[in-house]
């Protein structure tokens, strides 16, 4: 790890500390940093209580003002550093987000003993959508295709 991931890194460390100290705000334990070439981009802090949203992780946040600041759905060229190791929704919307590199600093097991224990959802998002503990049901798939022909032959569609 460079100097550079080091200080982005604690920057992100410091963010969480921070925000979970906000007691009128109410901040989860967690942030994140997202840069590029030796610029911090921006960075996001878990305001999911504060926010009343469940979506609100530092990760999320984070990349969600990074693609409004660039003016861009994909990071790529850019890394996500995260005080926590990314839960699989904030690792989903770093894939998704195309980002280089997640640098992280506490790990899940980390998070499990502060009383924020993902595995259950590493291990529900693994299995099939029908054995899964919230039913997913599956219908109208043939109309549902309708949104797919209407993107396939949209030629001013931007591709992400």
């Amino acid at each position: 790890m460079s100097d550079w991931d080091e200080e982005c890194l604690r920057q992100a460390i410091r963010l969480a500390a921070e925000n979970a100290g906000l007691e009128r705000e109410g901040g989860g334990p967690f942030g994140a940093v997202i840069a590029a070439d030796g610029v911090v981009l921006c960075s996001g802090a878990n305001h999911v209580t504060r926010h009343f949203d469940p979506t609100a992780h530092a990760e999320v946040e984070a990349i969600r003002e990074a693609c409004r600041l660039i003016r861009n759905p994909s990071l790529a060229g850019y890394t996500l550093y995260s005080s926590c190791e990314p839960c699989p929704m904030c690792l989903a919307s770093a894939l998704w987000a195309r980002v280089d590199r997640i640098v992280y600093a506490s790990g899940r097991e980390d998070a499990a003993k502060a009383g924020f224990d993902d595995e259950a959802f590493y291990r529900e998002v693994a299995r099939p959508p029908s054995e899964r503990a919230t039913p997913c049901v599956q219908g109208l798939r043939e109309l549902g295709w309708q949104a797919f022909e209407a993107w396939n032959a949209n030629a001013m569609k931007k591709p992400y």
